[in-house]
This record gives C-alpha cells, sequence and structure tokens, in this order.
C-alpha cells in the first residue's frame, strides 16, 4: 500500500477561495488564528495521519478487533496510536475551549478530520463519535453531568458512543424498545443495541455511552423517546471510576469494512439495570441527538472525500509505476515522450481524472458548508447567522449522500485501475472500496437523506432556501462567463445547462405527488450535488485563474484547478440532464411493477 500524502495545497485553497478562512478568522471568537497558524496545524496534522495513523490502517483491516467474554481487544498499535493521538491535543480540537477542548473553527477542524479519516478511518470513528456525544451533553446535559464527564472525554481518557439501533428497529426509531425506569436521582436502563461504533474496546478507561430509551408513561412512537447517559464504569465523588455498570457488550460485528472499528451490540440491564442519567427533558430525546447532526453528518460525507482521496493516491502512484502494454504521450502536449507505465494509457487517465475531479467537488462542497457553519455560530450579523443555518439545513444532507454516493465509483475505479492486482487485498486497494460501502447507510442512509432533503428542505418552505441558492449559484455563472476566458466560458455554459436542469427538477417535485417525489428524492439529491459541486468547481477555475494572472506563481497547481474544473464541466455536468429527466418522468416506471413482479 502507498503512503498516504494529505493534498494539503488543494486543502488550503479550498479553505481559503470555496470555504470562506479569511472571513471565518475575522469572526470574534476566532482572532486569535491567523493563516499561519491555520498552515501549520495542517502541517502537524498530516504528520500525524502520514507517520502515525496511515501505517497501521491496512494492519487494523486485515487484523481487526477481537472479542471475547465481553472484553474488545484492537488491533496492534491502535492502543498506541490513540494515547498519542489524544497526548498531543488531536482529540479535543473541535471541542468547546470551556470544557478542554480548543473550540476551533468547523473550516479548520473539517480539514483535519478529512486527514484522519484519509489515513485510517476506522481509528477516525472512535474520535468522531465521542465529539458527537459531547455536543449532546454540552447541549443538553445537566451543569452536573458535563462536569463529571465533559473534561475526561474531551481530553479523551473517556471515549463516547452513540446507542441508537436496536434489532428489531433498524433505521425505525418509532420502533424503539428499550426501557427506563426511575430510582431516586437515576434511572435503571434495560434494553439490546446493535451496531454501536467503539462499542467496546481498550483504548480508553471509560466509555460513556448514550442510550436511547422510553420511560414507563412514555407515549408510542419517536415522541416517547427519552435520552440516558450510562457509563461503563460509574464515577466516584472524587472523579474516579467505581465498580462496573450493568452493561456488557455481547459481540462484535464481522464486517464488510472498517474492521480496525469495533461494531458492538450492547446489552443493558441484564442485572438490576444499568445505571443512568437522564440527558435533557423527558421524551426529548431525539431533539437531543439531533442537536449533533449537522456535524455528525458532515462528518460522514467528509468520509466520502477522505476515503475517495486515499484511493486515488493509491491509485495514481500505482500508474505512475507499473509497467505494462504499449502506451501512448503523457499528455496532449506536441512532441511529449511515451509513457512507460499505465498512466499513458487514455482510460487510466479517464479514471484517474474522473477521480480526482469528483473529489475536489466534494471536498469544496463539504469545506464550503462547514464555513457556513462557522458563519452561522458565529458571525455578528443575526440575519447572516440565520440564512448561514438556513443554507446549512439545506446542504447537509446532499453533503453527506452526495460525498458517499461518489466515493463507491471512486474507490471502484481505484480497484480497476491496479487492474487484477487490486482484487489481491495486500495491495490495499479493495480495503478503501470495503470501507467506503457503509458511509452510504450510517448516520441515515442516502434514501433518508434524500427524503429529508426534499420533505424537511425542500416542501417546508415551498423550495424557497433552492431557489435562492440557484439564484447566487446564476450570478455566479453569470460572472464567470464574462471573464473573457474561453476555458471559464465554457465551465459557465456547462454549469448554466445544469441549473436550468436544477430548477427544472425543482419545480416537477414541487409539484409531485409524495409517493412519485420520493421515488425521485435519490435521483434529485445526486441531481443537486452534481451542480452544486460544478459551481464550487467553476469558482474554484475562477480563483486560481486570477491567482495566475496576478503572480503566476504555483502555475502548476493552479492550471491543474482550472484543468479540473474543464473536465467536471465537460464529463460531470452533462448528467444533470439525465437526472433532471429521471425526476421529471421517471417515477412512474420505478413504481410500476406489483410486488409479485420484483
Amino acid at each position: 500500500m502507498s503512503p498516504y500524502a494529505a493534498p494539503l495545497r488543494d486543502m488550503l485553497f479550498t479553505m481559503q477561495e470555496i470555504g470562506g478562512l479569511d472571513a471565518v478568522l475575522a469572526q470574534q471568537a476566532n482572532q486569535e488564528l491567523s493563516a499561519d497558524l491555520v498552515e501549520a496545524i495542517l502541517d502537524e496534522a498530516s504528520k500525524f495521519a502520514a507517520n502515525v495513523l496511515a501505517p497501521i490502517n491496512q494492519q487494523g483491516d486485515q487484523q481487526g478487533c477481537s472479542w471475547k467474554d465481553g472484553v474488545v481487544t484492537t488491533a496492534d498499535g491502535f492502543k498506541q496510536a490513540y494515547s498519542g493521538f489524544c497526548e498531543t491535543g488531536w482529540n479535543g480540537m473541535p471541542a468547546r475551549a470551556e470544557f478542554g477542548g480548543q473550540g476551533l473553527p468547523t473550516l479548520l477542524s473539517t480539514a483535519v478530520l478529512e486527514m484522519w479519516k484519509s489515513s485510517n478511518m476506522a481509528f477516525s470513528l472512535c474520535q468522531m463519535l465521542t465529539l458527537g456525544a459531547v455536543e449532546a451533553i454540552a447541549h443538553h446535559g445537566s451543569a452536573e453531568l458535563q462536569q463529571i464527564y465533559l473534561p475526561a472525554m474531551v481530553e479523551g481518557r473517556w471515549t463516547g458512543t452513540m446507542n441508537i439501533t436496536e434489532p428489531q428497529a433498524g433505521s425505525d426509531l418509532a420502533a424503539i424498545a428499550s426501557k427506563a425506569s426511575p430510582e431516586g436521582d437515576h434511572y435503571r436502563v434495560s434494553g439490546s443495541k446493535i451496531f454501536i461504533t467503539w462499542g467496546e474496546h481498550d483504548m480508553a478507561e471509560n466509555i460513556i455511552h448514550l442510550v436511547l430509551a422510553r420511560l414507563p408513561d412514555a407515549p408510542a412512537g419517536v415522541k416517547g423517546i427519552s435520552l440516558f447517559l450510562c457509563p461503563k464504569f460509574l464515577v466516584n465523588a472524587d472523579g474516579s471510576l467505581g465498580e462496573r455498570n450493568d452493561l456488557l457488550c455481547t459481540s462484535i460485528e464481522h464486517k464488510l469494512g472498517i474492521h480496525g472499528s469495533a461494531t458492538a451490540s450492547m446489552s443493558f440491564g441484564e442485572g438490576q439495570g444499568a445505571i443512568g442519567w437522564m440527558v435533557g427533558e423527558p421524551h426529548q430525546g431525539l431533539a437531543c441527538m439531533f442537536t449533533m447532526m449537522n456535524h455528525a453528518r458532515l462528518n460522514v460525507g467528509l468520509e466520502g472525500v477522505a476515503i475517495s482521496e486515499r484511493a486515488y493516491q493509491q491509485a495514481r502512484s500505482f500508474a505512475l509505476d507499473r509497467v505494462q502494454g504499449r502506451t501512448m504521450g503523457r499528455s496532449a502536449e506536441p512532441g511529449a515522450a511515451p509513457s512507460k507505465t499505465i498512466i499513458g494509457h487514455p482510460d487510466v487517465r479517464r479514471m484517474l481524472m474522473s477521480m480526482k475531479t469528483r473529489i475536489e467537488a466534494m471536498r469544496a462542497l463539504a469545506y464550503y458548508t462547514a464555513g457556513q457553519m462557522d458563519r452561522a455560530q458565529g458571525h455578528e450579523d443575526p440575519l447572516l447567522r440565520s440564512s448561514a443555518q438556513t443554507r446549512v439545513d439545506l446542504l447537509i444532507p446532499i453533503v453527506k449522500g452526495w460525498c458517499t454516493e461518489n466515493a463507491l465509483d471512486i474507490t471502484s475505479n481505484g480497484v480497476q485501475i491496479h487492474g487484477g492486482m487490486g482484487f489481491i487485498e495486500e495491495t490495499g486497494a479493495s480495503q478503501h472500496l470495503r470501507d467506503a460501502r457503509i458511509t452510504t447507510i450510517y448516520e441515515g442512509t442516502t434514501a433518508i437523506q434524500a427524503n429529508d432533503l426534499i420533505g424537511r428542505k425542500l416542501a417546508r418552505d415551498g423550495a424557497a432556501a433552492m431557489q435562492q441558492l440557484i439564484a447566487t449559484m446564476n450570478a455566479d455563472a453569470a460572472l464567470i462567463a464574462g471573464q473573457g476566458d474561453g476555458l471559464l466560458s465554457e465551465v459557465a455554459a456547462a454549469l448554466d445547462r445544469g441549473l436550468r436542469a436544477l430548477g427544472q427538477a425543482t419545480e416537477g417535485l414541487l409539484g409531485a405527488t409524495p409517493h412519485a417525489a420520493a421515488a425521485s428524492a435519490v435521483p434529485y439529491l445526486k441531481l443537486c450535488g452534481t451542480v452544486i459541486g460544478g459551481w464550487l468547481m467553476a469558482r474554484a477555475a475562477d480563483a486560481a485563474s486570477a491567482q495566475l494572472a496576478s503572480s503566476g506563481t504555483d502555475a502548476e497547481f493552479l492550471s491543474a484547478k482550472r484543468i479540473t474544473a474543464h473536465h467536471y464541466a465537460l464529463h460531470v455536468l452533462p448528467e444533470a440532464g439525465a437526472l433532471r429527466d429521471a425526476i421529471l418522468h421517471g417515477a412512474a416506471t420505478t413504481l410500476a411493477l406489483t410486488d409479485a413482479q420484483f
């Protein structure tokens, strides 16, 4: 497996030109940060990712976690890597300063998280789940719970989980059956949970489980679910660990991918009941969980970006080294020297270009959304905060769904470029494909994201937020078209065609029946991602052109940004028309067969 190297130049460019880094740093909460410090943080994160996490990634995949009598042992090197991760302060980087974190902006932490996920996706999930639990407790937990649990969780001495799914319920949270009975100042929790990421392990001294359960008087359905904090070990008054709580990891899953991360089945209350404390108000458990939903879904979408980047780097390295067959010139330039490796095969170049351009568009979408999150949280103007939050709410299901769906194709192309060697586990190419497969499923499947997009984000305001975004993209397309640059004009023209397709599909969905709209929801999500990605690629090409004209430095990178945007415009944006047609005219055939005809 080739070593991982963070694409720092593209990360910085995208943070600045797409994420709005300067505006984020100008906010009151971030004024101690500078562009130089941001670059230094990224550089140090890159070193940890490349030198510590990447070397144990394939080992984690091959060795996996082991379970015996409720005890889970991680793969060799994971415990030591986690200790170093926490000692150097990486675990708490995005967390609030009041609980011991560094409180760095979402845009910066998103770029750093991309490196953890690229270098070792299984490892990165532990921090992601812990910080999600931290956010839920910080927003809804009592002051006492916050004081007892959050400093140790932010530091990384204790990790956190989300216990949502049950065997009989799956994604249907209304069917959750776990129970919580009041007992003095706490509750006794009982029930079974499955698919609990990092639900048991040996890397931290305590694990803090957030568990959805029902009170005895709870109404039926999702309105009757409450949230409870159940630690693996109870905590004494002096902060030391006490006796083991009545909860147990009964098994871990044998999975397609992310073998280095334990996915646990948890049993609560096999004895007297696990002791837990309520987080938030009774029957408001889902509302408490949704506090961190936007960040969680952004981070899973980011996994699509990250694992695609890792697959691309390995495929590119292989293509540059592999000698096989008769090849052609390296480029379209006259007199180009013939390539001795498969990078000279036009179809290999086609696949690499597809991987590279889509990754850049995905990264741009994730970083743009992260920058909008920072504005929503910290901008001085309340109207801009509100509009930024509306934009975030609209984009989150697209980030999560589109980036992860793209990752399946990108990692598959990575295997294809390796040829038969890609099908062999020792090369590591297949691990990326296997690891990517879960990203379209957990934290809400692609269909769940798409239904959220058309049901909650489109229908609730009559598509006003989407129309506002389309207007912004149209204005940018017109400005880019007016630059007098032939390449940019072609990019703008392709974007204009994509925007018309998006507008037509949006209008058509608003007039569709709920059943027909649901049948078209995933194509609509993909259409949104394709067009918004094209808009951000056009903006990147425009910014790169301006930098080339003003300084002429870094010409190789900047000219490549223009080329990848042009390639996206000619190869990816045309998909918008086909998706529009499927949305406007294809629902009837999707729904046409009877159950027996399938």
